[in-house]
């Protein structure tokens, strides 16, 4: 029987800047040598001790304090791609935590934020390897035929992105954190993969996929992911993929 281990405070940012095509996310490709390797993510990464010496505070789902998260989405972002955001604004939308069967669990504050003017980018080629600029759409359409590879709160990241045509639309939705603390089952049969149920969904404690009620969940199948969210009035979708989800 595995034992729950605490998890390691972490803070990833957004940097997101509007064009012709609509909003563009900074995308950095992790070394394959280190944890999450290969993977494509935002900016991030653990909160260090001198990080807590900020005095700046964001409110968090879990009642644990809320110092440093802000003052290390800023120095990630510097360190991994030279990016300065010590005079941006950073708006605090989601907090992700894994379920307690993982052997190392990120307890990550998400942000958004404006890519500061005229900016260049510059990879530490060391943590991070490559980087792109990518509309949420093309970046899920890349993941989907097996280019990129990302992880859930990514992917759940680049869902709820693209639905705005504007970096300011996307900052003025933020009404503060959501909490995605993750409940996981394992799907067997023809379509194997994983769900993740988050508060709110009827089954989240009981990872019931076939019980009728709200939905707050990320289906993740070798067939396809897909992101579903509504109060229990939509139909009732199992594992047959919808071709539209409304949220």
């Amino acid at each position: 029987m595995s034992v729950a281990t605490d998890p390691i405070d972490a803070a990833t940012v957004v940097v997101a800047r509007d064009t012709d095509n609509g909003i563009e996310v900074l995308m950095l490709r992790r070394n394959s040598k280190i944890y999450f390797g290969g993977m494509w993510v935002f900016p991030g990464g653990r909160v260090d001790p001198a990080d807590r010496e900020d005095e700046n505070q964001v409110s968090v789902c879990d009642g644990s304090n809320g110092r440093g998260f802000l003052a290390a989405a800023v120095r990630e972002a510097r360190e991994e791609a030279g990016i300065d955001l010590s005079k941006s604004e950073l708006h605090h939308f989601a907090h992700w935590l894994p379920p307690d069967i993982r052997p190392k669990r990120f307890s990550t504050q998400f942000f958004l934020t404006t890519a500061p003017p005229n900016l260049d980018v510059a990879i530490d080629h060391g943590e991070i390897t490559e980087h792109h600029w990518m509309t949420p759409t093309d970046a899920l359409r890349r993941r989907a035929i097996g280019e990129i590879e990302i992880v859930t709160p990514t992917f759940c990241t680049l869902n709820w992105l693209e639905k705005f045509r504007a970096v300011s639309d996307a900052c003025s939705a933020i009404k503060g954190p959501e909490c995605f603390h993750t409940h996981i089952k394992q799907v067997e049969g023809s379509d194997p993969g994983m769900v993740a149920f988050y508060s709110g969904d009827v089954s989240y404690d009981s990872l019931d996929l076939e019980a009728p009620g709200p939905r707050r969940r990320c289906y993740m199948l070798q067939s396809a992911w897909w992101w579903e969210e509504h109060d229990g009035d939509g139909p009732n979708l199992s594992l047959e993929r919808p071709d539209v989800i409304t949220s």
